[in-house]
């Protein structure tokens, strides 16, 4: 079995690819990323379309051979969050979904919370992270209550300005959380939101920091890692595994940086697993329900696409998904519980293979394991000796 030298594998954050059968369960009937983003004019992503991102059963409108291998991925873990997609990537299904808090956070929670740190919290609601800090701010500067909060997501996000806590307190503060957001208050993430400025115009700063759940068992990562092998992760990747395995950690400042980032690393003599997370998809356009703002994003990673294709050596494999989706044409703000794409090129990947529907991200786990000559063992079903030139 031919062995790959590097795999790169994308995840374009919620392009979601439309409704899962249980769909309807989750409120998210009817739900479509893609096909809400191509409607707008400015949508354009003639790379993924020579892909066969046209060509995946349930999008339409795919025309001649692709170039790659096509298909798409159901979520068999119970969910439709970043940590939970991500973990069923790289291998761990999840039975139960992570708990969230409509309704925001018990008091006895908020109660607990306060004995932890020391100190009062406000807010306790979910929040847009712009509004809770114009809205609590100014409490937060008169009296240093920290501002606690949720979103749709399985977070719970601690705010607070630096000239009041600095970054390395609230980091602090955070980790304590963590150690409390346990079984079944066990958040995906715990994240640490500090701003600066003067009322009206508080700005977030880039000192956020995630901390997740640690994965349960053994993820892709893991397996890599434990090979001797190299594994780099841009972006969300090491806050989504708690650190774990992830060798080197490339920070980015939006998609294009993380794109940009990604590319450079193809010059770099290494043999191992890129795992890539672009966040702008979900976070900047598809929460806030931006049609137009996620599809020129998707039409600037497709510029940045080509160019990354271009470079590729004959020993690399490039791997597309999502995690789920977020359809900004779709009532509310939360994810939407869809298909992922699953796209695969490289000199080694024969192209125009329809791969179908695959019964678990996990499958694209098993396939990148198998890939680099190591062994996953998940729930997943490697496709490599059905792409293998």
């Amino acid at each position: 079995m031919t062995v790959a030298k590097r795999v790169y594998l994308i995840v374009l954050d919620s392009f979601g690819v439309g409704e899962l059968p249980d769909a309807a369960v989750f409120g998210d009937a009817g739900c479509h990323t893609l096909q809400t983003i191509r409607q707008s004019p400015a949508y354009d992503t003639p790379n993924l379309a020579a892909l066969g991102l046209f060509h995946i059963e349930g999008v339409g409108g795919g025309t001649g051979t692709p170039r790659g291998a096509f298909g798409r991925c159901a979520e068999l873990s119970h969910g439709k969050d970043t940590t939970t997609g991500h973990w069923e990537i790289a291998g761990i299904i999840s039975a139960h979904g992570m708990p969230t808090f409509p309704d925001g956070f018990p008091p006895d929670l908020m109660k607990k919370l306060e004995e932890t740190f020391g100190r009062l919290v406000l807010c306790g609601k979910p929040y847009s992270g712009t509004e809770v800090i114009h809205d609590y701010g100014r409490e937060h500067e008169k009296t240093g209550a920290l501002i606690v909060y949720t979103s749709a997501d399985s977070v719970l996000q601690i705010a607070a300005h630096e000239s009041i806590v600095s970054r390395e307190e609230l980091y602090d503060y955070c980790k304590k959380a963590r150690t409390l957001m346990q079984g079944d208050l066990g958040v995906g993430r715990v994240i640490a939101r500090p701003f600066i400025g003067a009322y009206p115009n508080y700005e977030r700063t880039a000192g956020r920091h995630d901390y997740s759940l640690d994965p349960p068992g053994t993820t892709l990562l893991d397996v890599v890692s434990a090979a001797g092998l190299t594994t780099i992760g841009v972006g969300k990747i090491s806050d989504i595994f708690a650190g774990r395995s992830v060798g080197r950690h490339i920070a980015m400042d939006g998609n294009d940086d993380g794109m940009e980032k990604t590319i450079a690393t193809q010059d770099e003599d290494f043999t191992g697993l890129c795992f890539v997370n672009l966040v702008d998809f979900d976070m900047q356009y598809g929460h806030r329900r931006d049609i137009e703002g996620y599809a020129k994003a998707a039409t600037t990673f497709d510029r940045q696409l080509a160019r990354f294709m271009e470079r590729m050596k004959p020993d690399d494999v490039l791997i597309i998904t999502a995690d789920h989706g977020c359809d900004p044409g779709f009532s509310g703000s939360d994810h939407t519980r869809e298909y992922t794409p699953l796209l695969v090129y490289g000199v080694s990947v024969k192209p125009g293979v329809d791969l179908g529907t695959r019964r678990t991200f996990a499958d694209i786990g098993e396939t990148a394991s198998e890939m680099l000559g190591c062994k996953l063992s998940s729930q997943g079903t490697s496709f490599w000796k059905e792409i293998l030139v």
